[in-house]
């Protein structure tokens, strides 16, 4: 049975192709730029003898529709692709950023389920257009296949009504659906899954921490394997320092610069999503170079650095006293993976909740799941490498038995 599991963003369409009888990814890769000049596909076969084999196709992408169609002849064709006819792709997933409170789990997406999801692009109003795009065209050029929608949003969805809401007039939840939400769901999802199978604790008794660093960064403190809390909120803005959004603010910081900077709402946000965080704080929001500056002793690198650790520091305080008994903490995405530094420095002085970093095991560059926690540590401290598009052809798998039996 194979998935293809598509990310449609407003210029670009990531792919990845799955036997998940197998667990096991076949093709992968990304039509970038679609509807600017220089755009282009980079296609990786991943199925030839465990060897990847990469093809970049550089021409024009006007539109999505060319561009899902492009990625669609590279899966048939004779020497780049895997497919042989259409309908070995049971089903399409689909990765959509928000699925508000209505969609908790994953959705065969019909006419109606699509217009639904269009009334609440407004949530999401950089992200859902174009996951949502994604589906129409997709239905076009795999008619066969189930159109599966997938949320980012869904995993939090357990989380209790005294950490959603808001402390606001109660008509704003109810008529406009302003309310904690978070994100990243799927990559909390698939490493507290991977870590409970690791750790040999059934899912539903397994307490965690889940730290997901790369560009965009958050939380979620996971109890009897589902997600009670979480650092993002409304938004994908709150919380931690990220690449270049701020995190958590005074929200009078907002009515502030508007009214000393004479700045409007657009510009206010354009400032605190596109230019603060990392990038704000240091000129760039590539951590490679933050980390560079910080091993140079740059005053302003140093600043942002313990800034971000001490940020995700406080939330694991908080956390493990919600969650009152942890058995992981986990980090995970490009910089929790990689990171030894960032590792070490969020993890000292974790003593006060038993746990203790082991610093010779977080300097160990093995691949997989790693153990980085001391002998003395009650709490385990683990690597799981994320894999959010697997998470994705699971839960497409998942619905698909759930409707045949």
């Amino acid at each position: 049975m194979k998935i293809l599991v598509l990310n449609s963003g407003s210029s670009s369409i990531k792919y990845k192709l799955f036997d998940i009888s197998k667990k096991k990814a076949l093709v992968a890769g990304i039509a970038d730029r679609i509807g600017e000049t220089g755009s282009s596909i980079k296609h990786t076969l991943l199925s030839a003898e465990s060897k990847e084999k990469t093809t970049t196709i550089k021409e024009p992408l006007p539109d999505h529709q060319s561009g899902l169609s492009k990625i669609a002849d590279l899966l048939f064709d004779k020497e780049l692709g895997i497919l042989k006819s259409s309908n070995e792709i049971v089903a399409v997933g689909h990765r959509v950023v928000h699925g508000g409170e209505k969609f908790s789990r994953p959705v065969v997406v019909d006419n109606g389920i699509l217009e639904d999801l269009y009334k609440i692009s407004h949530l999401a109003p950089l992200h859902n257009p174009a996951n949502l795009k994604g589906i129409e065209v997709a239905s076009q050029v795999f008619p066969d296949a189930k159109q599966i929608a997938v949320f980012d949003t869904a995993f939090h969805q357990t989380m209790p009504d005294y950490v959603f809401h808001y402390a606001i007039p109660e008509t704003y939840y109810k008529d406009d659906g302003l309310r904690v939400y978070g994100f990243h769901g799927t990559s909390h999802q698939y490493v507290s899954k991977a870590a409970a199978r690791y750790c040999d604790i059934p899912t539903g008794e397994f307490n965690a921490i889940s730290i997901h660093l790369g560009n965009g960064c958050s939380m979620s403190a996971i109890k009897g394997g589902k997600s009670i809390d979480t650092t993002m909120g409304l938004t994908p803005l709150g919380g931690l320092i990220m690449g270049t959004r701020s995190g958590d603010i005074d929200p009078s910081l907002i009515l502030l610069l508007g009214k000393n900077h004479n700045m409007t709402f657009d510009e206010v946000d354009r400032l605190l999503n596109k230019e603060s965080g990392l990038k704000g704080l240091t000129g760039s929001n590539d951590f490679r170079d933050v980390i560079s500056k910080y091993d140079r002793k740059d005053a302003a690198a140093i600043l942002a650095v313990e800034m971000y650790v001490y940020r995700i520091r406080k939330y694991i305080g908080a956390y493990a006293v919600v969650l009152g008994h942890l058995d992981a903490i986990i980090f995970t995405a490009g910089v929790g993976e990689n990171s030894a530094l960032i590792r070490e420095k969020i993890s000292e002085g974790l003593q006060i909740i038993q746990t203790q970093l082991d610093n010779e095991k977080n300097k160990n560059k093995a691949t997989g799941i790693k153990e980085l926690q001391s002998t003395e540590s009650k709490v385990k401290i683990l690597v799981v490498p994320t894999n959010e598009e697997l998470e994705i052809a699971e839960q497409v798998s998942e619905l698909l038995i759930a409707k045949n039996n």
